[in-house]
């Protein structure tokens, strides 16, 4: 249990700051002249995140069915989600939100892990959204939260695409791609 207590608490310390980066961003981007899109979906993926961390409280917290036998694997998997979801932020630097907020005109990030995936944080949240529950034994959670995150997802990727679109290079960076993963070519 102390286990459990001890991640969750440095989980939840993890996103605290990332909203305190995310904020700083956002008001630093709008004073560039920078637009917001997608406020009404960005509500529902709060939830869906708060929900996952009372979920995981819950299950794997207060009905604590041990660890993972393979928690040595899935801890290095967690590790390594980290390291490439701070990868991912440095990159964007102060572009990097929870949010989708676009400058006009800005030139599209292309480097870092976004020289190799259009959105790496996305696919970082989706492993996390597997790897945490497995680790604690929250099948439920894993389950639930594994579908509705790929639900905000098929929302909200296409509307950040749009609004890249829409206000900068990004069609002509990433014109030759389909999906998430540059490597796959469009067909003609």
């Amino acid at each position: 249990m102390l286990y459990f207590v001890l991640f969750f608490s440095v989980l939840v310390i993890q996103r605290l700051v990332e909203l305190f980066i995310a904020k700083s961003n956002e008001k630093w981007m709008k004073k560039q002249g920078a637009k917001e899109y997608g406020q009404s979906h960005y509500r529902m993926m709060v939830a869906i995140h708060i929900a996952f961390f009372i979920s995981l409280l819950i299950e794997g917290g207060v009905f604590h069915s041990g660890v993972n036998p393979f928690w040595p694997l899935l801890l290095a998997g967690f590790i390594l989600t980290q390291l490439v979801r701070i990868w991912a932020i440095a990159s964007l630097g102060k572009y990097w939100n929870t949010k989708i907020i676009v400058l006009p005109k800005a030139d599209v990030v292309a480097k870092g892990p976004y020289k190799h995936l259009k959105h790496p944080n996305y696919l970082i949240v989706t492993l996390e959204l597997l790897i945490i529950p497995l680790l604690f034994n929250a099948f439920w959670t894993l389950f639930i939260f594994a579908l509705l995150n790929q639900f905000i997802l098929s929302i909200r990727i296409p509307l950040e695409e749009h609004a890249l679109k829409a206000e900068t290079d990004y069609g002509q960076v990433h014109f030759k791609t389909k999906g998430w993963i540059p490597l796959f070519k469009k067909e003609k």
